[in-house]
Order: structure tokens, then sequence, then C-alpha cells
């Protein structure tokens, strides 16, 4: 495996399997993950919170099990966020989105195996544009694995933020006529997932971005000024560890363009 491009903030969010395991319930307020029992999946979970992605990813591998959750979410953000060459960016979804699929197939009951496999998906379909995606099938295959995701864990936050993006995305390229009848796109679903997710982790400076970005996508510029100013408290947030750094970062960056 070719070395990743390191977090640009490594050293700043140093974590343990203790300091995990204390603040479990706040780092995983969006994904819902039950605390691990294994204490080599925690150590691989200290790693990702820290930053140090590709560690994270080869320690759950390493450990199996739930240790293929930390894997794939350490690989996936990593590749949203971090990864500056697309061909590798659209790789890394996929060979993710396999492996979730995989594990989806071996745990059925797991919600965080079906919610990377949409997740990836969904990465990788914006990779291709969304209308490409569409029509290779992709986007039924990622709105089944996150009503799946919801269905076995009602609290995942991040499930109802990718859901709601999904409902946006469709109507945004194809319309909501077309949208509806064929992929089950609805504006007033999407904008409802957007706020459940906010409800079930109201820190959270993604769901904050991504209501944005979905209001103005389902709702034109006439909601700018709300969506301007989602960004802006995405952007004043304490982030506490890694992942939420980046996604701080991303609203910030957004301002100033």
């Amino acid at each position: 495996m070719a070395k990743w491009t390191a977090f640009p903030h490594l050293g700043e969010y140093p974590f343990d399997a203790a300091s995990v395991k204390k603040h479990w319930a706040r780092l995983h307020a969006g994904d819902a993950e039950p605390l691990p029992l294994d204490r080599a999946v925690l150590e691989a979970w200290a790693l990702f919170h820290s930053g140090e992605f590709q560690q994270a990813a080869d320690a759950g591998l390493a450990a199996g099990g739930d240790g293929i959750t930390v894997a794939n979410k350490a690989a996936a953000i990593y590749a949203n966020y971090l990864e500056k060459k697309e061909r590798h960016k659209l790789d890394l979804f996929m060979e993710i989105a396999q492996r979730a699929e995989a594990q989806a197939a071996e745990d059925a009951k797991n919600p965080n195996a079906w919610y990377w496999q949409a997740y990836c998906l969904g990465r990788y379909s914006q990779g291709i544009s969304v209308a490409k995606a569409l029509a290779q099938g992709l986007g039924s295959k990622v709105k089944d694995a996150l009503e799946k995701t919801i269905k076995l864990q009602p609290k995942h936050a991040d499930a109802h933020i990718a859901l709601a993006a999904f409902h946006a995305e469709v109507i945004d390229k194809v319309g909501s006529l077309i949208g509806g009848m064929t992929y089950g796109a609805k504006r007033e679903t999407g904008l409802k997932l957007y706020q459940d997710a906010l409800k079930l982790n109201p820190n959270s400076a993604i769901a904050m971005i991504e209501y944005a970005n979905g209001m103005v996508m389902l709702e034109g510029d006439r909601r700018m000024k709300e969506a301007t100013k989602l960004y802006e408290q995405a952007a004043g947030s304490k982030p506490m560890d890694a992942m939420e750094r980046l996604d701080v970062e991303l609203a910030k960056a957004e301002l100033d363009d």
C-alpha cells in the first residue's frame, strides 16, 4: 500500500484506548458504533481519532471482526479529505465499498457495514458524476443500504445525512418528477432527514455543512442566508478529534471561497 498523505494536524488530538473509551459516546454520536470489547479494535479507533488514518486502517484490518469498521471509516475519511489523486480516491472508495459489502454479507445486522458501503458508493458516484452513477444503478444501491442502516440503528445521524444528500442530489440532477418516480427521491423527505440528523447529533459540523448544501439544492438561492449561517456555525465548532477538524476546515474553506 502506498504511503497516504498525512493528516496536517498530527499530534493535536492525542488519543489512546482509555481516552477513546471515556469519550466514546461523544466521538461516535454520528455513527452510533457500539463500544468495542476487543482491545486491539479500541486501539485502532485511538489511531483513527488521533488522525493516524493509514495506521488505523492497517490496525483495523489486522484485528478483523469489528476492526473492519475502523478500517473502512479510516480509509473513507482519508479518501474524502486527504487523497489528492482523483483516480486513487475513486479506487479507494470502491475498495472500501466492496469490503463493507462483504462485511454486510457476513453480518447483515451490522448498521455500519451497510453505512460504509453506501457512503463510499455515494462519494464514488459524486466523483464519476451523479447522472452517470444513477445510469449504472448505483443510486438505488446507496438508498437501500442507507435505509437498512437507519432501520437497524435509528440513531445513526450520519446515515440520515447521507440519505438526505441522496434525495437532494437526485432531485438536483434529474428534477423532482423523474427523481420521485424513478428513484423515490422527495424534497420533503430530504429536508426532514437533514433536520433529524441535526437533532441526533447537534454538534456535528458535517451535518451543518451537508444540510446547508442540501437546502440550497432543494430550495434554491432563497435559502442561501440560512445556508451561510449553518456554514458559519460549522466553521466555529470545536473539533474533538481529527475527523471533526477536517469537517471544520472544510466549512472554513467554503466560507473563504
